[in-house]
């Protein structure tokens, strides 16, 4: 064991009994929780509009407080953008956490506090390695570099007045990280941070293959890019060639589902971990801390306050919500968050399950508005990604990317799901490959297997293949290249898909 984990070793035992205890008592902490949150804004000009200096109780909050979106919450936002104080939290916000737009916008800015900054994305990041210390106590990776794919920083126009930024979560958490955390990491932050996406991927490759990393953070969609430049440059085989000590990979903001073949392509053998965090630019979540399953340990003491509106409910004026001590299993719910961010019952548009209440454990399932419900057949992204899981399993294909969205009925046609897929390795049957994806999906999915009958609602799946590098040309003439930056999986809309083909036809 090296020095570093010694140390570490020496702060893990306390906080992780802190863990524990907090698991048997959860809805205490929360509650807690919520009381903080509740005390610390009373005096802003959100908690003087919403009575918080009367507020005694949940119930008394829940009336006061109505749940909002982005576009709700953006009046308050904007009044921070352009520079003014304790409008939504006390403290100042110098940073905000810029993610994929809104029907109003190209682009969401998600204030970030020093609260939130210390208290729930840092203290997330140290009981992620806490945990995989505890479960690997012979690791090795504070021997080596860890790698971060970063995004940018940009100076916030709407405030020129002072250092007041925007950037992808990545960037403002790498920017703020202290200095001698530089120690162990690659590239440089200078590199890290840089705007130019193609020319900070070459440079990042040039420099991290002369490192020994032991450690990746990051997107699965990104990192895939830059190993595969690495090994373009190197000629290598496979990544440990070119680090051969290479052992965890830290990821989130995607599934890995899709991904998860064409890693173990590219890292091979059985030395890898993949541990999967549910850090978004809001807050962080959760984090898985068993490697046996996909389920996320919910974290209850970061400065957030939990609330869920079954999914049903979601876009209803009045929802129904319940905190943490009334959740059912099994069932779909919108999650709704106060923070010490100063979001106030916002909606953050991802949808999750639990999976267990002792300790609560959570799946993500999807996204509010990443859907397909073109006929009634309330098509998610789990059920997707489990059907593109199970037909690449049984048909030996590796997948990139991929979207789908509705295919609409037409006079000569019937309605249907049209899907663009990007194959790493085609699968051995295509014709196969639909079957399985169908299958598993209908299998999952009662709603849709009733519209498939037979055919008569829904036809069977069309899939248009398409040669690797195509989401990569269709991110960058959107200027969506790296950080935060997502390909969308389900659309309610053919948008993204018709944009798709039309770029495939003039290329």
């Amino acid at each position: 064991m090296t020095l570093v984990n010694s140390i570490i070793s020496s702060y893990i035992g306390p906080r992780l009994k802190q863990i524990a205890w907090y698991e048997r008592n959860a809805v205490e902490i929360q509650h807690r929780q919520f009381s903080d949150l509740v005390s610390a804004a009373r005096d802003t000009e959100f908690g003087r509009e919403h009575g918080f200096g009367d507020i005694r109780d949940i119930p008394g909050f829940r009336n006061r407080v109505p749940v909002r979106n982005y576009e709700n919450l953006y009046p308050y936002i904007e009044r921070l953008l352009r520079g003014e104080v304790n409008v939504l939290w006390p403290s100042g916000v110098n940073w905000f956490a810029k993610s994929s737009g809104t029907t109003n916008d190209r682009s969401k800015f998600i204030p970030v506090t020093t609260e939130a900054l210390r208290d729930c994305h840092f203290r997330g990041g140290r009981d992620l390695l806490y945990i995989y210390l505890q479960q690997n106590p012979a690791t090795r990776i504070f021997s080596g570099r860890g790698l971060t794919i970063g995004g940018s920083r940009q100076v916030n126009k709407l405030n020129n007045s002072s250092e007041s930024y925007h950037g992808d979560l990545s960037a403002i958490l790498i920017y703020n990280l202290p200095f001698w955390s530089q120690w162990l990491k690659t590239p440089p932050r200078d590199v890290a941070l840089m705007h130019e996406w193609e020319k900070k991927i070459e440079v990042m490759a040039s420099i991290t293959a002369r490192k020994n990393v032991t450690c990746i953070f990051g997107v699965p969609t990104w990192t895939v890019v830059l190993i595969q430049k690495i090994l373009s440059n190197t000629g290598a085989k496979n990544i440990l060639e070119v680090w051969p000590n290479l052992e965890v990979f830290f990821h989130g903001a995607v599934s890995f589902i899709p991904y998860e073949p064409l890693f173990r392509e590219l890292i091979p053998g059985n030395q890898m971990h993949y541990i999967e965090t549910y850090n978004a630019s809001e807050g962080f979540f959760g984090m898985q801390d068993r490697e046996n399953t996909r389920d996320l340990l919910l974290m209850l003491d970061y400065g957030i306050y939990y609330e869920f509106i079954p999914a049903e409910f979601a876009d209803s004026d009045n929802p129904p919500a319940t905190d943490i001590s009334g959740v059912e299993i099994g069932v779909n719910y919108a999650m709704v968050i106060s923070t010490n961010a100063g979001l106030w019952r916002y909606k953050i548009g991802d949808t999750i399950k639990f999976t267990s209440k002792n300790p609560y454990r959570i799946r993500i399932t999807g996204r509010t508005k990443h859907f397909i419900n073109a006929f009634g057949e309330e098509l998610i992204v789990e059920n997707a990604e489990q059907g593109i899981s199970e037909a690449c399993r049984r048909t030996g294909a590796i997948i990139g990317d991929y979207t789908a969205a509705p295919r609409y009925i037409g006079q000569e046609q019937k309605g249907g799901h049209e899907w663009i897929i990007e194959f790493k390795k085609s699968p051995d049957d295509l014709d196969k490959f639909i079957d399985v994806l169908d299958e598993t999906m209908r299998r999952l999915n009662s709603d849709y297997d009733a519209k498939r009958y037979k055919d008569i609602a829904l036809a069977r799946p069309l899939i248009h293949p398409v040669s690797e590098g195509t989401f990569y040309s269709w991110m960058k003439k959107r200027n969506k290249l790296g950080g935060q930056h997502k390909v969308p999986r389900l659309v309610n809309s053919r948008e993204y898909v018709d944009d798709i083909l039309r770029m495939l036809v003039e290329s």
